[in-house]
C-alpha cells in the first residue's frame, strides 16, 4: 500500500478508461481498509443514535409522567429546550475539547480532531439531539468517525494517507446515515473530480463506495429505517407536473436562500455574547420559544416527524403547515447558529417536505408526490449547495423512480437561483471575530 496520489489518480500516460494493473492492485489492498472504515462508522452512528434514543426517551417520557407533566405542552417544551442550552453552553465552556468545531463553520469533511475532543463532541450531540435541537447527526458523527478512524488506520494500515481516511470515513458515515452507498456516490462525485491528475473517476469513487456500501449494510442489519416516508403511487407523468414542480423547487430554494443569507448575521450576532453558556442558554430559550409555538411536529431532526406530518396531513390547514415551516427554519437557523453541534440537512429534508405538503393543500392538483420531492429538492439543494445529493434525497424520500425525471427538470432553474445565492455556512474568517471567551478557538481544536 501506499499514501501518495496513486490512491486516487492513475499514473501518467495511462487511459482513464483502462486504470493499470498497479492501480487495480492498490484498490483490491484497499478494499479491506475500507471496509472496517464503512463498518465502524455505522457501529459509531449507531451508538450514537441510541445514546440519543434513550436519553430522549427519559426526557420526553419518563420524566413527564413521574411528574405528572404533559411532555406536548407548550411549558415541558420551553423548559426542556432552555436546559438543553444550559448544559450543552456549560459543556461547550467548561468541558476540554469545548465541543469540538462549530458546525456552522465546517464542511462534511474537515481535518481529523484530536481524541480528546471526542467526548465533550459527542456529549454536546446527544444532547442537543435528545433534547430536541433542530439539527441532524451528519456533522458531529462524521467528526467522531474522522477522528477515531484516523487514529485507527494510523496504527493498522500507517501508509494510507490521512487525507483519504478523512475522504473514506465520511463516505462511509454517508452511506450509513442515508442507507445506501449510492447518497456516497453522488457527494463525492464533485469532489474527487476536482481531485489533481488524469485518473478515471471510477478509480476515485471505488473506495468511497466500498466504505458507504459497508455502513450502509451495517446500519441496514441494525435495522435502521430509511428516508422514505409513505406517499401516493405516481406512475403517469403530466407535462403540467414539469412547470409544477420547478414553480415548488425554486420558492422552497428561494426559502432556503434567505435562511442563507441570515445565518452568519445571526452566527455573529449569538457570538456577541461572547461566553458560550450564556449565548447557546438563550438558543435553547428562543428554540423552547418556538417549540411551544410550533410544537413537538416542529422539534428534533425531522426525520419521523415528516413521516407524521404527511400522513396527518387533513388535519393541518394551510395555515398551520406555514406556521410549521416558518418555525422549523427559525429553529434551525436558531439551533445552527448557536453554537449546537449538528448538520443542516436533516432539518432542511423535513422543510422541504411541509413545503410540498402546503403546496399540495393550497392546489390539490400538484400530485402530492411531485410536490414534496420539488420541496426537497429546492430546499436541501440550498442548504447543501449540491444537485446530486439533492436529488437523490429527493427520491429517496419519495420513493418514486418516475418522479426522477420531472426533478431531473426542476432543478435547472432552482440550481440558477441557487447558484447565485450565498453559501449556509460562516466562514472561519467571520467566526474568529466572535470568538467567544473561554472557548475554543473553532480551529483550535485541529492544531
Amino acid at each position: 500500500m501506499t499514501s501518495d496520489d496513486s490512491l486516487l489518480d492513475a499514473p501518467e500516460g495511462v487511459p482513464v478508461d483502462r486504470p493499470s494493473a498497479s492501480t487495480v492492485r492498490t484498490l483490491m489492498s484497499l478494499s479491506l481498509p475500507a471496509i472496517v472504515v464503512g463498518v465502524v462508522s455505522a457501529l459509531v452512528l449507531y451508538a450514537v443514535e441510541l445514546l440519543v434514543e434513550l436519553l430522549e426517551h427519559a426526557i420526553w417520557a419518563d420524566l413527564p409522567a413521574a411528574v405528572g407533566a404533559d411532555p406536548r405542552s407548550g411549558g415541558w417544551i420551553f423548559g426542556v429546550l432552555s436546559l438543553t442550552g444550559l448544559a450543552v453552553g456549560l459543556v461547550i465552556w467548561l468541558m476540554p475539547g469545548h465541543g469540538g468545531q462549530d458546525s456552522a463553520t465546517v464542511e462534511l469533511t474537515a481535518p481529523p480532531l484530536p481524541l480528546g475532543v471526542l467526548p465533550s463532541l459527542t456529549l454536546v450531540a446527544v444532547i442537543g439531539f435528545a433534547g430536541g435541537v433542530s439539527l441532524g447527526p451528519e456533522a458531529p458523527v462524521i467528526a467522531i468517525n474522522t477522528a477515531l478512524l484516523v487514529a485507527i488506520v494510523r496504527r493498522l494500515w500507517p501508509a494510507i494517507s490521512t487525507e483519504l481516511v478523512v475522504m473514506v470515513t465520511a463516505a462511509g458515515t454517508i452511506g450509513a446515515l442515508f442507507g445506501t452507498p449510492v447518497a456516497a456516490a453522488l457527494v463525492f462525485t464533485g469532489l474527487v473530480g476536482a481531485a489533481k491528475g488524469q485518473g478515471a473517476l471510477w478509480d476515485k469513487l471505488f473506495l468511497p463506495l466500498v466504505a458507504a456500501a459497508a455502513g450502509a449494510l451495517t446500519m441496514s442489519s441494525l435495522g435502521s429505517h430509511g428516508f422514505s416516508i409513505p406517499l401516493p403511487a405516481y406512475d403517469d407523468v403530466s407535462p403540467i407536473d414539469l412547470l409544477s414542480a420547478a414553480v415548488v423547487a425554486v420558492a422552497a430554494a428561494a426559502l432556503g436562500l434567505v435562511a442563507a443569507a441570515v445565518f452568519p448575521r445571526l452566527h455573529g450576532w449569538f457570538r456577541l455574547l461572547r461566553n458560550p453558556a450564556v449565548y447557546v442558554t438563550l438558543g435553547g430559550v428562543l428554540l423552547g420559544l418556538l417549540g411551544a409555538i410550533g410544537g413537538p411536529i416542529t422539534l428534533f431532526k425531522g426525520l419521523g416527524e415528516m413521516a407524521e406530518l404527511v400522513e396527518n396531513r387533513a388535519a393541518y390547514g394551510a395555515a398551520a403547515v406555514a406556521l410549521i415551516i416558518v418555525t422549523k427554519v427559525l429553529a434551525l437557523l436558531v439551533s445552527a447558529a448557536a453554537g449546537f453541534r449538528g448538520g443542516r440537512i436533516f432539518p432542511a429534508v423535513f422543510v422541504g417536505v411541509a413545503i410540498g405538503v402546503l403546496a399540495n393543500g393550497i392546489v390539490p392538483v400538484v400530485p402530492l408526490t411531485v410536490a414534496i420531492g420539488a420541496g426537497v429538492l429546492g430546499m436541501v439543494l440550498a442548504v447543501s449547495r449540491d444537485g446530486w445529493i439533492s436529488l437523490f434525497i429527493a427520491v429517496a424520500v419519495t420513493g418514486s423512480i418516475p418522479v426522477l425525471p420531472v426533478l431531473c427538470i426542476a432543478v435547472l432553474p432552482a440550481w440558477l437561483l441557487v447558484s447565485r445565492g450565498p453559501e449556509m455556512i460562516v466562514h472561519l474568517a467571520d467566526a474568529h471575530q466572535h470568538r467567544p471567551s473561554g472557548s475554543a478557538d473553532p480551529a483550535a481544536a485541529t492544531r
